[in-house]
Parts: C-alpha cells; sequence; structure tokens
C-alpha cells in the first residue's frame, strides 16, 4: 500500500527566502518588531502560551531541552521576520505566485496568529524561460564572517537526539550539514541506506539538471510523412503536454494541433492518416507498484498527466493507456481545425518524415521545481528517463536509475549504498543514506553549480507551498524548505532550514518501519522546527 504524499500541488515554481547583505537591516527590525509582539502575546497569554499535550498526538517524554513553546516562538520569530524582508527585496510579485502567498501569509499570522487567507494564491504558475536565482541572493551571509559560527555536534546531539528517539520512528538516520562549509555537524547512522521515499525526487532533480541544464525543453512534435500523408504524433517525454483550454503557460495539445492544421493547409492536405509515436521510452511502461493513483503509465506521450479529473497534483484516476488518450484529444483538435483525421494508430516515424509543428515544456528549472514541491512522480519518472537519454542510456526503469547513480557520481557525491529503482521514490527497493540527500542539497547551493540552483527553489516551504503547505502552521513557517516522503512504515524529510544565527543548514531524517504515521510526521516536523530554533553551540 503506497500513502500518497500530503498536500496539493501549489507551485511549478516556487522561490527560496533571498538573504542578502542589502536586507539585513530590513530583517533585523522585522525580527525586532515581532519579536516583541511575540513577547506581548506572551506576557498576557501566561501559562495558557504553551499548549498542553493532546492524547491523539503522543510526544517524546521529556527530557532537558528547550520548551516547544520557545521553538514555536523563536521559528516564527524568524520566519516572519525572513519572509517580510525577502519578499521586500524580491518583488515585484508574481502573479498568485509564491511571494505573494509569503507576504500575505506574514501579514495574516502577525495579525489573526495563523489564520491563512492567502491559501488560494500559494502557487506560481510556470515562468518561462528564466535564469537560476544566482548564488550569491541564496547564500550571501551565510558564510560570511558576519554570521556566528555554526553549531556545534553536541549541542545538536542534545537537541536533536531527544527528538529522534521517539519509538515511533523506528530505524532511523539523520544528518545535518553546514550548507556554506559543506562540514557535517550532527549525524546519527548518516551512512546507513534506508527507504527514502519521495526524497529521492531530490536526486532526480540534481542529476537531470547537471544532465541536461536548468534551461533544456521537452518538445512534443508533429511530423508528416511524405509517401503516406500520414501524420504522426510524436511523444516527446512531456508530461505536463496539456489538452485544457487554459496552458498556464505549459504545452498546449490544442495550440500544437492549430499549428498543425495551418502547416498542412499549406500542403493543401484535409484529410490524414493519424498515428502516435511512443518508441522515446523502452521496455514496460508500468511502474513496479502496478496500477495506482499516484502516477500514470510511464509513457512519453500524454497529456495532463492522463488524469481523468480535473486536477493537476496528487493521487487521482489515470486512463488506462495515456499516448492513444492523448492522440484522440489531438485528432479531436485537428477536426476543431478542418482537418478529417483518421482514429490514431500506433506507430514510428520515420527518417524522411518533415516536422509540421512543435511545442515545448517550461525550462527545465521550472519542472524540476514543480516535481519537488508537489511530489509529482509522474514528473520525476520523466525526468530519469530523459537523463538516461541525455547521457546514452537507456530509458526504462534501469537505465534511468544507472543513469542518476552515474550523474551523481561524476558531481562527486557519496553514493555508496544509494539504490535507484526509480525516479520517484514509490519503488520500496530504493534506497538513499542521509548523508548523500544532505550533499545534494549543499551541492544545489554550490556557487559553482547554478544549474542546480531550482533543487533548492522548489523544496516546498513550510506553512506555505506544496506538501508543507499544511504542515508548521504555529511552527517554523517560511524558514523550513524540506522535500517530504511518505510510504506505508516510512517516513522522511530533507531540505535546508536557516537556523537562529543565521545559518543556511541542509538536514536529512530518514525513518523505516514506523508504526503510526501521524506521530513520525510530527517527530520530523519537531526536529526540523528545533533545528531552526537552535544557535546550539
Amino acid at each position: 500500500m503506497v500513502v500518497p504524499e500530503l498536500g496539493p500541488w501549489r507551485a511549478a515554481g516556487p522561490h527560496v527566502v533571498r538573504i542578502a547583505d542589502a536586507v539585513r537591516p530590513r530583517l533585523a527590525r522585522a525580527a525586532e518588531t515581532v519579536r516583541s509582539r511575540l513577547a506581548r502575546v506572551a506576557a498576557a497569554a501566561g501559562p495558557r502560551f504553551a499548549r498542553p499535550d493532546r492524547p491523539e498526538s503522543p510526544r517524546v517524554p521529556r527530557v532537558a531541552r528547550p520548551k516547544t513553546w520557545r521553538f514555536v516562538a523563536t521559528a516564527a520569530t524568524a520566519g516572519l521576520a525572513l519572509a517580510a524582508g525577502a519578499v521586500t527585496a524580491a518583488g515585484p510579485w508574481d502573479s498568485n505566485g509564491q511571494r505573494t502567498s509569503e507576504r500575505h501569509r506574514a501579514v495574516a499570522l502577525e495579525a489573526a496568529r495563523g489564520t491563512d487567507h492567502a491559501r488560494a494564491h500559494a502557487g506560481t504558475p510556470p515562468r518561462g524561460p528564466e535564469a537560476a536565482p544566482s548564488a550569491a541572493s541564496v547564500l550571501t551571509g551565510l558564510g560570511s564572517a558576519a554570521v556566528r559560527s555554526a553549531p556545534g555536534d553536541k549541542a545538536l546531539t542534545g537537541v536533536l537526539g531527544p527528538l529522534l528517539k521517539t519509538p515511533a520512528l523506528g530505524r532511523r538516520s539523520a544528518a545535518v550539514v553546514d550548507v556554506a562549509t559543506g562540514e557535517r555537524l550532527y549525524g546519527t547512522g548518516s551512512g546507513d541506506a534506508l527507504t527514502p521515499a519521495s526524497t529521492t525526487k531530490i536526486a532526480t532533480g540534481v542529476a537531470a539538471l547537471s544532465a541536461m541544464g536548468a534551461d533544456h525543453r521537452l518538445t512534443t512534435r508533429v511530423v508528416f510523412e511524405p509517401d503516406t500523408e500520414e501524420v504522426v504524433l510524436v511523444g516527446g517525454g512531456d508530461p505536463t503536454l496539456t489538452a485544457r483550454k487554459e496552458a498556464h503557460g505549459l504545452a498546449s495539445l490544442r495550440d500544437l494541433a492549430g499549428r498543425t492544421a495551418a502547416a498542412l493547409a499549406k500542403r493543401g492536405v484535409r484529410e490524414v492518416t493519424l498515428s502516435y509515436d511512443t518508441t522515446l521510452y523502452r521496455g514496460t511502461v508500468n511502474h513496479p507498484i502496478g496500477v495506482n493513483p499516484n502516477l500514470a503509465a510511464v509513457t512519453p506521450l500524454m497529456a495532463d498527466e492522463a488524469r481523468t479529473d480535473d486536477s493537476t497534483s496528487g493521487p487521482a484516476p489515470r486512463v488506462a493507456d495515456p499516448a492513444a488518450d492523448a492522440a484522440r484529444k489531438f485528432g479531436a483538435f485537428l477536426e476543431e481545425h478542418g482537418v478529417e483525421a483518421t482514429p490514431p494508430g500506433r506507430s514510428k516515424a520515420s527518417t524522411r518524415a518533415s516536422t509540421l509543428a512543435t511545442v515545448s515544456s517550461p525550462p527545465l528549472g521550472v519542472l524540476v521545481e514543480r516535481m519537488l514541491t508537489g511530489s509529482d512522480n509522474d514528473l520525476a519518472e520523466a525526468l530519469a528517463r530523459h537523463t538516461a537519454l541525455a547521457t546514452g542510456g537507456s530509458a526504462d526503469f534501469a537505465g534511468a536509475g544507472a543513469a542518476v547513480t552515474a550523474r551523481l557520481k561524476k558531481l562527486g557525491l557519496p553514493v555508496k549504498g544509494a539504490v535507484f529503482k526509480d525516479g520517484s521514490g514509490l519503488d520500496r527497493g530504493g534506497r538513499l543514506t542521509a548523508d548523500l540527500l544532505t550533499a545534494l542539497l549543499v551541492k544545489a547551493g554550490d556557487p559553482d553549480r547554478p544549474e542546480l540552483r531550482p533543487v533548492l527553489t522548489g523544496l516546498p516551504v513550510a506553512g506555505f507551498t506544496g506538501t508543507l503547505a499544511g504542515r508548521y502552521a504555529d511552527g517554523a513557517a517560511g524558514v523550513v524548505r524540506a522535500k517530504t516522503g511518505t510510504l506505508t512504515g516510512v517516513n522522511t524529510l530533507a531540505g535546508t532550514v536557516v537556523d537562529r544565527d543565521g545559518r543556511l543548514l541542509a538536514f536529512a531524517f530518514l525513518a523505516n518501519g514506523t508504526t503510526d504515521p501521524a506521530a513520525a510526521q510530527s517527530a520530523l516536523d519537531e526536529a526540523a522546527t528545533a533545528l531552526a530554533a537552535c544557535g546550539c553551540r
């Protein structure tokens, strides 16, 4: 049984909080303002400020560590200050975008202590071609002399150890690394290879971006066979190809049909034999987990991820044959433009065929952001196969796994023990270590590898976007940015957090054999919140 990722996909292109020297004064003023207001609230509320543990939410036995309300207050202060300062510096606002969401969220929390008036706007549509944010805009100030020294291992052990020892987590491993220096600050079983679930997508994103670059696009094309006057719809491996009226920046099947009809009109052709080509990929189209609402059959031709409803993320019923379904829709759109088409059949475009029309996906950087923010399994499997194609491998499950491993090894990352059975993490046979996950995040922040930055900008933002939109409502909202992972008996969390002293830390928590999904998720969230509130030297 597969437990789907929590929370809907909110954004195709969320941005990380940008901390730069220019905004430090704003951050300091914002932090002081919010800190004083929280102090007044705490004074007025007295003992009620710390909410009692509820029977339905088991907690770790109390040990010598800061009180939960201090974690919440400190993290909330930092989150509001960082969000307010960063969105001011990063404007203008994206239309219905994450920056708008963070601004509204910060205002709502300040005015109503947690009421979210902007949940409907917590998404950024694909932005079209745009360079990845520079390393400086992401990391400036985090490794400078002005920032205090990094947390110490003993101090972090005292804070994280009790939280990660909760029985609900089963077998666990963890690592915390200073992104600015790459130094590991904390580790427990960090070299143990465990089932990573959807945190696998971090590796898939790094491998795809390193192989193809952030500006690469996935192209769907239509060709014309001169001998038979056959029109062939050639799948380009773009699961975001859409048949909906409003494309919202995605490649449009309707647009492709219109361009094709116009090209055929120039040739004087009004009747065609319609075929479709899915030979870009090899091997079985069925994921090892079988038919499952978490993903469609893995084929290079599909429209709207083969969903049978209006959803854009999360589990949904899928058509049995995505390629045939997309071809039928394409044929109907051709007829709307006056081109009569036969029912589509499978074929393979010949080398003699000439291109009639093409449409292309948003840049790969945007696709990686979308994959991570909403935990998009269809996109993850597509990007793993494209990594194989870009590096001369076979575009099937085995070839994609080998290609991802090879790319990470080429980047100098610690791949010992890693096993990639797929690109999404739905296969329980996959294995990753906390050391590899944190190394991937550090590499994505490397100033010399700006093409990898979408791996950081795509991480769900606690309390705002994607699979973290409904978590950390009164914790480290806006400070924790992490990829979630959830299967039956598996709970994982890996991402970045800005600690109390302004250090950007990468962390990875993996738990296998979890006995209570809610308690396990809560324990991982508490650990990330504690990390955000920590000076820990």
